[in-house]
């Protein structure tokens, strides 16, 4: 069987793209080359070796109105290239597996925000994608409900598979390595330091972890990590675009994110494989498969639930009981990428 890929990029540009990433070493480990469908390629990838790549141009178009252009021109694309299965990674009305990572519905909902024209044109795109699609997989337990709520998916069509991280790029060091990273990245020894990797301050909740931080007298530090701040400010440090995120997961203390809306948070399971330990706002999904030793949880909209968090981990930090020794042992799931793709296919009647 002839297998694709859809996604709106072939890269390290966002979430989706990653994954789309694991999907193709995953089938690549298990002797399967994928057509993948894309806009655009970062051809200096070692995964570009791994695939049988077609370009869809609709950069020509205003911002608005690619999604659907991408869509029409997919399938024909499918027809063209004998693909009999297609894997969905991007809202798109050609595919057989529609992977669900957030719903443009629960976004909104999340961000108190009503619907536009152009959103109604979005959902009504993703409305299709589901309803086309032979399977539809949720990667949380929080997915899953918005689709069976917010777009009357079945359940007889319906299934949870949690995403997967690279094992071999997040991993625990040792407190001699841990020790030179913090010099390295320029973070005391004598502040308990939460990393916060963001690219969109306001959706990851850096207003509610600013005003945290800037108001404790506890002795932590905010270290953010991706689009820089507007404004410096007390117990915050801005460390700009990191290419290696992993390493400063293995220096902190702890990740931090107070997201207004989380589809899932493959930062919760990053942090955790680099035996870093999390303080989460509880609406994020990946909450539900890390233990309580992973994960101190809080209350983004009541301040003395982060506060308490914030003492609780200083508290641990201060007694040594923070660092994971054993990180696969909190996750209450296999984050294996090969794994996970057997998994996939077996969803789609494969294996």
């Amino acid at each position: 069987m002839k297998i694709g890929i859809a996604c709106n990029a072939f890269g390290y540009s966002g979430g989706f793209e990653r994954y789309a990433l694991d999907l193709v070493n995953g089938l690549q480990r298990m002797g399967i080359t994928p057509t993948f469908f894309a806009r655009r390629f970062d051809t200096a990838l070692a995964e570009y070796r791994m695939i049988e790549p077609v370009e869809i141009k609709v950069g020509w178009l205003p911002g608005k109105l690619r999604d659907g252009a991408f869509s029409r021109a997919l399938e024909k694309k499918k027809a063209r290239h004998g693909i009999e299965l297609l894997i969905g990674c991007n809202r798109n009305t050609a595919s057989d597996v529609a992977v669900c990572g957030g719903t443009h519905r629960g976004y909104l909902a999340a961000s108190g925000k009503a619907a536009g024209f152009w959103d109604s044109r979005q959902i009504a795109l993703e409305e299709r994608f589901y309803a086309n699609a032979r399977r539809v997989i949720a990667h949380s337990a929080l997915m899953a409900k918005e689709l069976t709520t917010l777009y009357q998916v079945p359940a007889t069509k319906l299934a949870t598979l949690y995403p997967p991280v690279s094992g071999e790029r997040f991993v625990t060091v040792d407190d001699e390595q841990r020790r030179a990273l913090r010099r390295r990245f320029g973070l005391p020894d004598d502040k308990v330091v939460f990393v916060f990797p963001s690219s969109s301050h306001q959706r990851k909740g850096l207003p509610v972890l600013r005003a945290a931080f800037e108001r404790s007298g506890l002795p932590v530090l905010l270290a953010v990590v991706g689009r820089p701040l507007d404004k410096p400010g007390r117990n915050l440090i801005d460390l700009g675009y990191q290419k290696h995120i992993e390493q400063l997961y293995q220096a902190a203390d702890y990740t931090i994110l107070a997201s207004s809306y989380e589809p899932f948070g493959l930062v919760g399971i990053e942090s955790a494989l680099c035996g870093t330990p999390l303080v989460l706002a509880d609406n994020i999904a990946c909450t539900e498969v890390l233990s309580d030793a992973a994960c101190l949880r809080f209350d983004r909209e009541q301040p003395a639930t982060l506060e308490a968090a914030l003492a609780e981990a200083v508290r641990r930090v201060g007694a040594g009981a923070a660092r994971l020794a054993e990180p696969r042992r909190e996750i209450r799931y296999d984050a294996d990428v090969t794994r996970h793709v057997e998994q996939l296919l077996a969803c789609a009647g494969l294996r």
